[in-house]
């Protein structure tokens, strides 16, 4: 019997709806499309009729932008309606009128008129297209109604030109047209437009001719409103088939004709999808072909899978809509489940030509009888059967579909095991024939043919019923080593063992398939999450186009190549495998081609260029293909498995997702060191407009003075003056200097000349060159006499401290000590120097060491580069040492910690 259909709504229908009902005023506006077949069906003044019943309704309603085309028909119906000014732009000497869209938005009504969907902006306009304005105005929340030609469609332009000779350049993507709420077709026959066309009520008079015999002719308009209808009618039969699956109902409602082709593995197939074809042509009806995988198609031979490959390969090249399927057994109640939610109404199946009667129940015993169940349960369908021919049946017959021993050695083997298994029952049973019914050791033989079948399949269980048949036969039936049968109850023992063995022998040959299905399956699962977490750690796209290589060929069982453009555009192999390097002709290199501009696969198993031997499929992300990927199957009739595709796109989806997000994380990167750049570049500008400006203006200023009137200032003012310069002059050469140390620092090239040195000499030079910035604070030096030498470059170890000491001297208040102090811990020196000043926040005491820190102070806080201790850290470090910051000895304050290493002790001397 064919399972019961699950009649419970999808999930997905759940989500649709709770979207659709969203109640909250940002959700997006409703889109209702006004759709004719030409100019001048009436399309403006319908939207008008309903405009104006929606404001008799009480709905706020604006007329964003109508035009009436000097109609005035069309211009009556908008007296009452509130109408927005158009924008005014001009161009080339000319002012065109365009909707103002900004006005519409602060306007925001809960309805806009919008006329000529596929309008072309003016240049200055917001966005190119009318349409983009109507996106904008629906994600404000503001329902739309607007009008558009059948000709405007983007996949209908083609054969619109086609038909009338005339290519329309304003279009609008079909996905814009599939987001509409709904299409309302405006229809007029072509005799009434002609008419309308002659009264002058579509164009001006001396334009009507003209029209006339190019475009509006019955012939052209006849076709046009077809087109118009199946458009209409195929977005109507969606929203039917929308509803069905949203509440559950189950088919087929007859509103539209829909033909299902179902077909296997029988060479029957291509005739069904040929008869379907035809069958679809001459009723004008869209078609589907299907086929379900069970357990049982991995044990279906070569030349019966490849039957069902081609057969589905052919619907695809005949522009049929191909399904695969997927039950454990129950194939024939999969197709009718499935054609019930697709609101199939014809269905096509084949039929074997079995012989009615006690052979065909046989055969349903060996196979699934799919054909006789569609029969049973396809009531509410309309069944086509179409019988193989003679020569057709012939060759089935001759190819059967479970898969005949590949090889006399594997029949042997079954043979073998299977004479093995009875001998071993009937010795197991021998002691015990004389204590149990003869009918339990048919029993034992049971468990034995079950063992054959789960080995060897069907050839297993049936050449197992036999023997087993045989050897109870001849060993424990009367009369005894005979294969005669005297008694009548042996006779229906041995009929009950043929049946059981044969029916539990069957059970366990489809067991054993469904096993090996589901193992092939977790192989396959296996080998893509191993693939997947390859190339999830891959960081570079050479290494996950290497993965993408060797992981393809080990699953496909094919050679890949894997090429990506050059410089010039071209494509060359950058991956491959086995070898990265293959010999392509030709055909294969037109092919990668091909895929690779075209972004679709190509080659072998394919409509374009099938004579390749490779087959070749983009590699794409979701903003442009980056190269494509090759494959040669070492049995070329794979090309067209569907099973084989269906892994091929899983591997080039993977990839494609990994290059992107490389991709990805490369532009990040950049775009962090950009930003960092921009940050340090801004810290830069800002330290050089006023800390290195500052000293130049009191270096100016008072060389300046000493240059008009030195001579009439007194002796010490002429001497501060110059001590001014001087000082500033030594600010500005130390602010050089550390831009120069810190350019040094991030190239590298400070390589310090270390040597054994004295801590003490190197402060004392240091207070030396700083006495006028550190005069008014007291210096507190607190350094053993005996102080161990330092391994130091005392010239940039010198300017550390210096660096240190000046900042100390510009947060410290006047007159507070300054304490400079030394320790030894194991073998490094320990330099503090401690001040009296604020202090730094204990977030900030790692910060205060990067670049530019103290730019963001801004102008208030004491004046510096912010790069002083930044210069500090790289001038320890590059000796191996370290810098840290914490609170003074008293806990406020700032203490610097410096860590060094200590020099060597002397040939002869203990270290320290």
């Amino acid at each position: 019997m064919v399972s019961t259909p699950d009649i419970r709504p999808s999930p997905e229908s759940f989500l649709e709806a709770a979207h659709a009902e969203d109640p909250t005023p940002s959700s997006r506006g409703k889109l209702k499309i006004f759709l004719g077949a030409s100019p001048g069906v009436g399309k403006t003044f319908a939207m008008l009729e309903e405009a104006r019943a929606q404001k008799r309704s009480g709905l706020d309603v604006v007329v964003a932008l109508v035009e009436t085309h000097g109609r005035s028909e069309t211009a009556g119906l908008l007296a009452d309606l509130e109408i927005l000014p158009r924008r005014r732009i001009d161009y080339k000497g000319q002012t065109l009128g365009e909707m103002d869209i900004d006005a519409l938005l602060a306007r925001k009504p809960r309805l806009a008129l919008i006329d000529e969907f596929a309008h072309t902006n003016a240049p200055g306009s917001r966005h190119p297209k009318r349409w983009q304005d109507v996106m904008e105005v629906l994600d404000a929340g503001i329902d739309v109604l607007t009008t558009l030609n059948i000709q405007h469609i983007e996949s209908l332009n083609d054969t619109v030109a086609q038909i009338t000779g005339v290519r329309v350049q304003e279009t609008v993507p079909d996905a814009v047209l599939a987001r509409a709420d709904a299409i309302e077709l405006i229809d007029l026959p072509p005799e009434d437009l002609i008419r309308r066309m002659k009264e002058g009520k579509v164009y001006l008079p001396q334009q009507v001719g003209r029209a006339l015999e190019n475009f509006f002719n019955k012939g052209k308009l006849t076709a046009l409103r077809e087109i118009a209808l199946r458009t209409t009618a195929g977005r109507v039969d969606a929203d039917m088939l929308a509803f069905m699956r949203d509440n559950a109902v189950q088919g087929p409602w007859p509103a539209e004709e829909r033909l299902l082709v179902c077909v296997n593995e029988a060479p029957v197939g291509k005739t069904l999808v040929r008869a379907g074809k035809q069958m679809a042509d001459r009723m004008k009806i869209p078609w589907i072909v299907a086929t379900v995988l069970t357990p049982r198609h991995d044990g279906l031979n070569a030349t019966a899978r490849h039957a069902c490959q081609d057969a589905m390969h052919l619907a695809e090249t005949l522009g049929a809509e191909t399904v695969t399927l997927r039950a454990e057994s129950d194939a024939a109640g999969e197709i009718l489940r499935y054609a019930r939610t697709r609101n199939v109404t014809r269905l096509v199946i084949g039929r074997a030509r079995w012989p009615r009667g006690i052979v065909q129940k046989l055969m349903s015993l060996l196979r699934e009888p799919v054909s006789e169940k569609l029969l049973d349960g396809a009531t509410d369908f309309e069944v086509v059967v179409v019988t193989a021919s003679a020569k057709t049946e012939a060759k089935r017959r001759a190819a059967p579909a479970f898969s005949p021993p590949p090889s006399v050695s594997r029949f042997s083997a079954a043979t073998l095991e299977a004479c093995l298994a009875i001998t071993l029952a009937t010795v197991f049973a021998w002691p015990f024939w004389s204590l149990l019914p003869v009918a339990s050791i048919a029993v034992i033989y049971l468990v034995a043919v079950q063992v054959v079948a789960f080995r060897h399949g069907l050839t297993g269980a049936l050449l197992g019923s036999a023997l087993g048949f045989l050897a109870y036969n001849f060993f424990y039936t009367q009369p005894y080593y005979s294969f005669a049968v005297e008694q009548y109850e042996a006779v229906l023992g041995l009929m009950v063992f043929v049946i059981s063995s044969v029916v539990t022998g069957l059970l366990e040959s489809r067991l054993r398939a469904q096993i090996e299905s589901m193992r092939a399956a977790q192989q396959r699962t296996e080998t893509l999450f191993d693939f997947a977490r390859k190339i999830a750690s891959a960081t570079k796209s050479d290494d996950v186009l290497w993965a993408a290589a060797a992981h393809s060929a080990k699953v496909l069982e094919a050679r890949i190549v894997i090429m990506t453009p050059d410089a010039a555009g071209a494509l060359e192999q950058v991956q491959g495998h086995p070898s990265i390097e293959e010999d392509l002709d030709p055909a294969a290199l037109g092919a990668a081609r091909w895929a690779f501009a075209h972004a679709e696969p190509a080659g072998a198993g394919t409509g374009t260029l099938p004579n390749s031997e490779w087959l070749f499929v983009p590699l794409a992300t979701a903003a442009q293909p980056f190269g494509v990927i090759g494959v040669r199957f070492l049995d070329l009739k794979r090309a067209t498995d569907p099973e084989m595709k269906r892994l091929l796109l899983a591997v080039e989806d993977q990839v494609a997702v990994a290059i992107e997000r490389n991709w990805l994380a490369d532009d990040l990167a950049t775009a962090r060191i950009a930003a960092e750049s921009d940050k340090l570049r801004a810290a830069l500008l800002n330290s050089v407009s006023h800390d290195l400006r500052t000293p130049l203006v009191s270096i100016i200023g008072a060389a300046s003075t000493l240059a008009e009137g030195g001579e009439a200032l007194a002796p010490q003012d002429r001497q501060a003056l110059a001590l001014t310069a001087l000082d500033e002059a030594r600010r500005l050469d130390s602010y050089v200097q550390n831009l120069l140390d810190m350019t040094r620092l991030g190239h590298g090239d400070l390589k310090p000349k270390r040597a054994a040195v004295d801590l003490k000499e190197i402060i004392g030079r240091v207070r030396t060159d700083l006495a006028r910035i550190l005069r008014r604070h007291e210096i507190d030096i607190r350094i053993a006499r005996d102080f161990p030498m330092i391994d130091v470059d005392p010239v940039l170890i010198g300017q550390a401290l210096a660096n240190v000491l000046d900042n100390a001297a510009k947060y410290a208040p006047e007159g507070s000590a300054i304490t400079i102090g030394a320790e030894v811990e194991g073998m490094q020196a320990v330099v503090s120097i401690s001040d009296d000043g604020p202090g730094i926040p204990e977030g900030d005491r790692e910060k205060v060491f990067d670049l530019f820190h103290r730019a963001a102070r801004g102008d208030g806080a004491p004046g510096g580069t912010g790069m002083g201790l930044a210069i500090v850290r790289g001038l320890v470090e590059a000796h191996g040492g370290s810098v840290t910051a914490g609170p003074g000895p008293n806990g406020h304050g700032t203490r610097l910690a410096i860590r060094l290493p200590l020099a060597p002790p002397p040939l002869g001397e203990d270290g320290p």
